[in-house]
């Protein structure tokens, strides 16, 4: 037996002290740049209208959407009506407000607004009926989403 030890030749250990902050970082990074899709959209991609007189939305929280446009199904002609995650008849629109009213505190329901989000090939008749649909329940806050330009304003 000898005293000494031969030393082992070959590469060190990896060291693994720093392993938990890149792990957090990278958490970090992916909770940042993520987001939530609300819906999935069931309809066409949706080809907003311009507009010259553009406003943004205060409380988005407090927005219930309804998207209006032609099917991805080529077979169903005709405007459809999406509102969450499936396709409703014109009909069904009270039914969808009271049912965003119920999640809401009775404070926010007054600041409530409906948004609808058609597209630009819409038939204006199926937007009317919405929109009598929307009166009919008192649900007057209505806006309609644009494509975003560029307005300069002077005042």
């Amino acid at each position: 037996m000898s005293k000494f030890k031969k030393k082992k030749k070959g590469l060190p250990a990896i060291s693994t002290a720093s392993l938990p902050d890149i792990v957090f970082m990278l958490l970090f990074f992916f909770m940042v740049s993520t987001t939530m899709r609300e819906t999935d959209l069931l309809l066409q991609p949706i080809q907003f209208p311009s507009a010259t007189e553009v406003k943004k939305l205060e409380h988005k929280s407090l927005v219930s959407t309804i998207y209006v446009g032609k099917s991805k199904d080529a077979r169903i002609s005709g405007d459809k009506i999406q509102v969450n995650d499936k396709i409703i008849d014109v009909k069904d629109i009270p039914s969808f407000i009271f049912s965003e009213r119920a999640m809401r505190k009775e404070e926010e329901v007054k600041y409530m607004t409906t948004s609808i989000k058609a597209d630009k090939e819409a038939n204006v008749g199926t937007i009317l009926d919405i929109k009598e649909q929307l009166r009919d329940i008192n649900a007057l806050k209505v806006s309609f989403s644009t494509k975003g330009t560029d307005v300069k304003r002077n005042y």
